[in-house]
């Protein structure tokens, strides 16, 4: 096992209809200005906005609305503005991911006299300036942000979706699933595979004996795999939603990454494909992951699948015959949540950028680095390999 450091500060509220009682409390001790940030009407259909608002009475509530998934740097831009001219001392983030992600760039941005979309190009500004306290409103198990320091922006102006990083987590964090109970089935498998692939990401990786991180991903999957279904049949179900949420946070809080020494592969890939055609992050996950587990295993890399197949999916055999059969059990999976397995059925049926972004990924992911090292070339094969 590697050297590591481990060290998170989130304050994590778990369960339901705590933000009724607390939610204020938890705000107030940061100040009275507040940046309220969210996505479009879900909160207002569903009554949060309202309980929320409630919550907040006798604070003063500055409002930015209309964040999109795969967060755009203009939100960014607006936010930035609002901080500043209106002195937020705290940024209350109410949503998913995109959400919370925007707020966090949006609270470092306060202190940033130029362009925000800097702090994303060049993400080590970030951490020489400081950012507001944020305080997250989870309601999509998904990409984990309420309990690390990453956000994910996009540019559309530029065909860029990058990865920045603050220097706090999120201060305060409110787990309710019962806020995931409307969240529509294509989300919620999106969100599932999102899960999984975060943990796929860390599961393969060249360290020894990390055998801590190893037994906690193996768990974590077997949760996604078993109650992702379940949630989906059952949107209501309490205990798949609450598995769902908190395998999310757990799964990208910095635990599941102890020991590891290789860098991320295909959610690099994947951000090219966001990039450029805006699709759901967790969809395009989901149709990448299944050819680079068939890319990536190898001779050297076939124990580890066979691991993977015996302690995630129960399979039994040789390890040649367990390995393939653990690839073929996820991609089976994927299909089963009811989302789109191939780029034409989310509207790819081009190849015509393949090439830009493959080698902008290669870059950017620093693929060279990955548990099974990628050229552009590979990149490419995995681009055409996902059109059929």
């Amino acid at each position: 096992m590697e050297n590591f450091s481990f060290k998170n500060t989130t304050d994590i509220r778990f369960g339901a209809g705590r933000i009724d009682d607390e939610l204020r409390n938890v705000v107030s001790q940061f100040g009275k200005n507040v940046l309220l940030t969210y996505g479009g009407g879900s909160i207002k259909k569903s009554g949060l906005y309202d309980r929320v608002i409630k919550a907040l009475d006798g604070l003063n509530v500055v409002e930015l609305t209309g964040i999109a998934p795969n967060p755009k740097i203009e939100s960014v831009r607006k936010g930035q503005q609002l901080v500043k001219s209106q002195n937020i001392d705290v940024v209350l983030a109410v949503g998913g991911g995109s959400v919370i992600d925007a707020a966090k760039v949006i609270a470092s941005s306060k202190f940033y006299a130029s362009d925000p979309w800097e702090l994303v190009v060049e993400p080590s500004k970030r951490l020489t300036i400081d950012q507001l306290p944020i305080v997250d409103i989870l309601t999509l198990s998904a990409t984990g942000t309420e309990m690390n320091k990453g956000s994910v922006i996009s540019n559309p102006e530029t065909n860029q979706k990058l990865g920045t990083y603050g220097p706090n987590t999120p201060a305060v964090s409110f787990l309710d699933p019962t806020l995931t109970y409307s969240v529509s089935k294509w989300q919620t498998a999106a969100g599932s595979i999102d899960i999984f692939s975060h943990l796929a990401e860390q599961y393969f990786d060249q360290s020894k004996n990390n055998d801590v991180k190893i037994g906690l991903i193996e768990g974590l999957m077997r949760t996604v795999i078993k109650w992702a279904p379940i949630a989906l049949q059952t949107p209501d179900s309490y205990d798949a939603r609450a598995n769902l949420m908190w395998a999310s946070t757990l799964a990208l809080n910095g635990l599941a990454h102890t020991g590891n020494i290789n860098g991320w592969t295909v959610h690099p890939i994947e951000h090219e494909l966001s990039a450029y055609y805006d699709i759901t992050h967790g969809v395009g996950l989901g149709i990448l992951t299944p050819h680079w587990m068939t890319f990536a295993l190898t001779a050297e890399t076939q124990t580890q699948f066979a691991n993977f197949g015996r302690q995630v999916w129960q399979l039994s055999g040789d390890d040649q015959t367990v390995a393939t059969q653990a690839i073929s059990a996820t991609a089976e999976w994927i299909a089963s949540l009811g989302v789109p397995t191939t780029l034409p059925g989310v509207d790819i049926n081009s190849t015509e950028h393949f090439e830009a972004m493959a080698n902008s990924a290669v870059i950017v992911g620093q693929l060279d680095k990955g548990y099974v090292p990628l050229t552009a070339t590979d990149v490419i094969a995995l681009y055409e390999a996902s059109m059929a």
